[in-house]
């Protein structure tokens, strides 16, 4: 990933046949022609205020009348599509953006691979493909819901710049897909996007439809990591849709997934940074040994050990947002073309059928653990995590690699991935972060060396002080090496109402 979120050009994954301009003139930006079909536009049009009262509500919390340097898409062609200036978080461009159309494009996998791609929703698939839409749209709000008091203790301009970024592009995703509901479901769509509106991160009576998004994050450390293992959960989803056979929802997730990685470069630089200042400070004070928790949290850092703890929470409650391993509803979205694997048209090995393949299946048999083939097709979600967990590997040695650089003697690693599970073959399990199947009383004893404690989470809220003045950070974290857009140090991301 680049050191800078500034994208001069769309990403390969944008690239078609055809580039669509965007109108701008209407209250709705898109590159559909929304213009031409008024029926539609005026659906949307009627949940828009219904979105913006959602937004005052439930957006970031004290900072509607900051003016906030935002980047807007203006455009989905490789000549750039970015544009960069102050924006009231309110009055922030949201629209509807597909990539460009690939002419001729086929179903790549499924019993319907080689057929062309579906424009139309097909009759017999319609409640599942829905139902896809529905999960998937749910989460974006849901991530702006979780995020909404973080401004009021960002340790910087640029980083409380960076959320409010990743707030309005979790808005717009919800657009994405609440554009797919009401054109192609009727009344049973345009119910479901007011549902989206109507659900609340963690309410009791009516919380988000995944566990991880009913989640709280409550401090900055909680937000990166957030942002780099459960937004890749995003990715993953994203690019397994943008396999689709129904080519609209493809479109969609393919321009999602440009604003996606920005999400997971403010995750894993965040966390970089962290260890950066912490490493920086160990080295100032002589400390060599990672483990001196109170003479390294003295200095205002957060110690590694408690990094390795936090990263360990966030990747085992992201790992169940796959659902179960061994899964038929997973199957048969594979059958009908409607949900592929990742990178599935750039796989080889197989048929992209699965009719005969099988694929191995970790879980636990008779207290041990065993790794079992089972048939590919009802195994999709398991392979899905096993690319989640590689694809996470990346940003983690370039964590290691900054550690090792300062001399400190310390290793991030990730548990295994039955380790701390409520959902699929583990729920119920007691697995070690080693692998090693644990009694409860084990669990128990030694699971606090694993997860973070109250303890540590205080120490943390101890740390969220905020640093709103240009230029200057928090003490537990490093600066940038690079400006938004090529900015300078100083430059004042956001101007504070």
């Amino acid at each position: 990933m680049s050191s800078t979120d500034t994208l001069t050009e769309a990403p390969e994954s944008v690239r078609g046949d055809h580039f669509i301009e965007i109108d701008t003139d209407g209250p709705i930006p898109n590159n559909v022609a929304l213009s031409s079909d008024k029926q539609l536009q005026r659906a949307l049009e009627t949940w828009r205020p219904k979105y913006l009262d959602w937004w005052g509500d439930m957006g970031p919390e004290g900072f509607q009348n900051a003016e906030v340097y935002l980047r807007t898409a203006v455009g989905v062609d490789p000549t750039g599509w970015a544009k960069f200036g102050y924006v009231k978080m309110p009055d922030y461009r949201w629209g509807v953006l597909l990539a460009p159309k690939v002419e001729g494009r086929v179903i790549p996998f499924g019993r319907h691979k080689g057929e062309p791609a579906w424009q139309e929703v097909p009759g017999e698939y319609r409640a599942t493909l829905r139902r896809l839409l529905v999960v998937q749209g749910d989460t974006e709000p849901a991530s702006v819901e979780q995020q909404r008091y973080l401004g009021a203790t960002a340790p910087s301009l640029y980083d409380m710049r960076n959320l409010f970024q990743v707030n309005v592009e979790e808005g717009r995703h919800l657009w994405a897909i609440v554009y797919l509901l009401v054109k192609y479901f009727g009344k049973d769509g345009r119910e479901e996007a007011q549902a989206l509106l109507e659900r609340r991160s963690g309410q009791q009576d009516n919380p988000r439809i995944l566990g991880a998004f009913n989640e709280r994050t409550p401090d900055w450390l909680s937000f990166f990591m957030f942002t780099y293992f459960t937004d890749r959960d995003g990715k993953m989803q994203l690019a397994a849709l943008a396999e689709s056979g129904f080519d609209p929802l493809s479109r969609t997730c393919r321009f999602m997934l440009t604003e996606e990685a920005h999400h997971m470069f403010v995750g894993e630089t965040g966390v970089q940074r962290t260890i950066e200042a912490t490493c920086a400070a160990m080295n100032k004070a002589g400390i060599k040994d990672p483990s001196d928790v109170e003479a390294i949290r003295s200095l205002g850092v957060v110690d590694l050990p408690l990094l390795q703890r936090k990263a360990n929470f966030h990747m085992s409650v992201t790992r169940d947002l796959f659902g179960s391993e061994i899964s038929s509803n997973a199957a048969e979205s594979f059958s009908a073309g409607l949900k592929g694997r990742f990178n599935e048209a750039k796989l080889e090995g197989d048929d992209h059928v699965l009719a005969d393949a099988t694929y191995p299946v970790a879980r636990v048999v008779d207290g041990k653990l065993v790794e079992e083939r089972v048939p590919a097709l009802r195994s999709i979600n398991s392979r899905l995590l096993d690319d989640y967990i590689k694809d996470c590997q990346g940003g983690i040695d370039r964590w290691n690699k900054v550690i090792e650089k300062a001399g400190v003697a310390f290793k991030f690693t990730q548990p295994h991935k039955g380790f701390n599970r409520r959902i699929g073959e583990f729920a119920g399990k007691r697995i070690g972060p080693a692998g090693e199947v644990l009694t409860e009383a084990q669990w128990q004893a030694e699971s606090g060396a694993w997860l973070p404690n109250d303890a540590d989470m205080t120490f943390i809220d101890s740390l969220m002080k905020p640093c709103h003045e240009a230029g200057k950070y928090a003490s537990w974290i490093a600066p940038p090496r690079v400006g938004i857009n090529s900015q300078t140090g100083d430059f004042e991301y956001v101007k504070i109402a």
